[in-house]
């Protein structure tokens, strides 16, 4: 299997999939894998942000057209309403940018500022900032990891491929251990369909 080559004829695609829904996991192996010279940085910045951009618009457009829906669905949504509702009374549009920052709320903030009374508009606006200064920040974030392995591993560099492959089964396994936890946690609460 050739690592490299896998990366540069999937790398992009994988870096919009991954973007379109979580997301951080996918930008800093991009970072990593642009720092290494498999991907060009700009072009991982541009992928990432513009589909961070177009995820976050379609969850906050779920939310405006469906929000009675997906809350009796998935109560754990439901449940996180009030703290959106709070912090979009204290910090305004300024959420929109921080939402994707916060563990748990990726996807149900924009669905939920969706069903808010915040114009579309400027959920746009902010989702825009928002987008770029995340897909700056994971890739950057992934860029300097790469400086770092370099740094330390040094003439080890065949083994980067395995490195950026372990780091990547490790985030997938994070990922599916992560959901089965909040799985068993809903339906010990009473909330089967979570």
């Amino acid at each position: 299997m050739d690592i490299p080559a896998l990366i540069n004829q999937y790398g992009y695609a994988a870096v919009a999939v991954g973007c379109l829904l979580e997301g951080e996991t996918v930008l800093l192996l991009a970072g990593f894998a642009a720092h290494r010279g498999y991907l060009h940085w700009p072009w991982v910045m541009a992928v990432a942000a513009v589909a961070g951009f177009v995820g976050d618009m379609g969850f906050f457009l779920l939310g405006r057209r469906f929000a009675p829906q997906i809350l009796a669905r998935w109560p754990r949504i439901a449940a996180q309403r009030a703290q959106v509702d709070a912090w979009l009374q204290r910090f305004g549009a300024g959420l929109v940018v921080a939402v994707r920052f916060l563990y748990g709320f990726r996807i149900a903030g924009p669905v939920l500022l969706g069903s808010s009374s915040m114009l579309w508009q400027r959920f746009a606006l902010f989702n825009a900032v928002g987008a770029v200064l995340w897909a700056a920040l994971l890739t950057g974030l992934g860029w300097f990891f790469g400086e770092a392995a370099h740094a330390l591993l040094g003439k080890a560099q065949h083994y980067e491929g395995w490195l950026a492959l372990g780091v990547v089964a490790v985030g997938l396994a994070y990922v599916l251990w992560a959901r089965r936890r909040a799985r068993q946690r809903a339906s010990s609460a009473g909330h089967p369909d979570a």
